[in-house]
Parts: structure tokens; C-alpha cells; sequence
């Protein structure tokens, strides 16, 4: 049990990435006082937890209904996370794990940040959204196991929303090359997992593989 809380911890703290968020919440909310900050980020972190729970609840049986298979799945998500990967390692915004210059401006103009890009899509983005219903499918069956899912995800938010309201400290401390620095790590343990879990997809695709 303890392994699987493990490999549901880092894949959805590293696809969350909460050092990340933090600081480019740094960014888009520089505008706006101190005390409204917090406000919001407290205020999107909520909604991201909403909109991660809720999907992590019925995003399988959305799946389901539209008859993909856990294995198409685990190769499609594995592609997306390696893609993601790519984008923390080389350090470049594609869209992918953040905001697109065009909304980036949109949100410098904005008063209030905590929906919209904050909770989505910096936090609750497609690659947490497949995160989650990728480890409810994984945990199919066992209750305990999908309830740590849940639990696991809470924390990991939780994380992200503590790392949000001393963001201006971690910025400072660590700096754009700092903050780079973790997520070139992050993105490293992303890609491992990506490949493993395209690999576990194919093996369900393609039986004989696993021989």
C-alpha cells in the first residue's frame, strides 16, 4: 500500500507541480494587493478541488460510456505526460501545463484571477485531469485504494495552496532559476513515469507483450 501511495503522490504532485503554480500565480496576480491574493488563492485552490475530486468521481464512467479502455488510456495519458515532461525540462510554456501568452494578457487585465487561469488551467488542467481518472481507473475495484487517490490529491492541493500564499518568499529565495531548476527535476521523474505507464497501457492493448 505503501508504494501505491507513493507512485499516486509524485505523479500528481509532479503533474500538479505546486512550486510551478506558485510562481506563476506570482506572476499574473503582481497586481493585485497582497490581501486579495491570498484571498484568491485560497479561493481558486478551492475550485480546483472541486472541479479534481468531481472529475476524479465521474471522469471513468464519462470514459466508459464513450468505450475507451483502461489501456488506450494509460498510452494517451502516457503520451501527454511525456509531452508535459518535455515542456518542464526544457523549461518552455507550450499551453500544455500553463497559460497561453493571449490569456496570460487577459489575466494581467483581469480583477479577479482565481477561476479563471488560476484554478483553470494552471491547477486543475488536463494533465491533472487525466492524472486522476488514470489513478481511479488503476484503483478499479479496490475502494481504499481510490479513496487514497482522493486523499492523496487533497494534499497534494493543499501543498499548492500553501505554496501559493508564501509564493512571494519562494520567489525571492529561489528565484526564476530556482523555480526552473525544480521543475527540469520534476519534469525528469515525469518522463520515467510516462514511459512506464505507456508501456502498462501497451501491455493491456497487446497482451503478448507482457510474455
Amino acid at each position: 500500500m505503501t508504494d501505491i501511495l507513493v507512485f499516486q503522490f509524485v505523479t500528481l504532485f509532479v503533474m500538479i507541480d505546486p512550486v510551478g503554480v506558485a510562481a506563476l500565480f506570482v506572476g499574473i496576480a503582481a497586481h493585485i494587493a497582497a490581501a486579495e491574493r491570498r484571498a484568491m488563492a485560497v479561493r481558486g485552490v478551492a475550485i480546483a478541488t472541486v472541479v479534481l475530486v468531481t472529475f476524479a468521481i465521474v471522469g471513468d464512467l464519462l470514459l466508459r460510456s464513450m468505450g475507451i479502455s483502461l489501456g488506450a488510456f494509460q498510452i494517451a495519458g502516457g503520451v501527454l505526460f511525456f509531452l508535459i515532461s518535455i515542456d518542464m525540462v526544457f523549461a518552455r510554456q507550450t499551453g500544455l501545463r500553463s497559460i497561453t501568452e493571449s490569456e496570460d494578457e487577459e489575466a494581467v487585465h483581469k480583477a479577479d484571477v482565481s477561476v479563471f487561469p488560476f484554478a483553470i488551467p494552471l491547477i486543475a488542467g488536463p494533465g491533472a485531469m487525466t492524472s486522476v481518472v488514470l489513478l481511479m481507473r488503476q484503483a478499479e475495484g479496490e475502494f481504499v485504494q481510490q479513496a487514497s487517490v482522493i486523499i492523496v490529491l487533497v494534499a497534494v492541493l493543499a501543498l499548492t495552496l500553501a505554496a501559493t500564499l508564501i509564493a512571494d518568499r519562494v520567489m525571492k529565495v529561489l528565484g526564476q532559476t530556482g523555480v526552473n531548476v525544480v521543475s527540469r527535476v520534476l519534469g525528469l521523474i515525469l518522463a520515467a513515469l510516462a514511459v512506464q505507464i505507456m508501456i502498462d497501457g501497451l501491455m493491456k492493448v497487446v497482451p503478448g507483450l507482457a510474455g
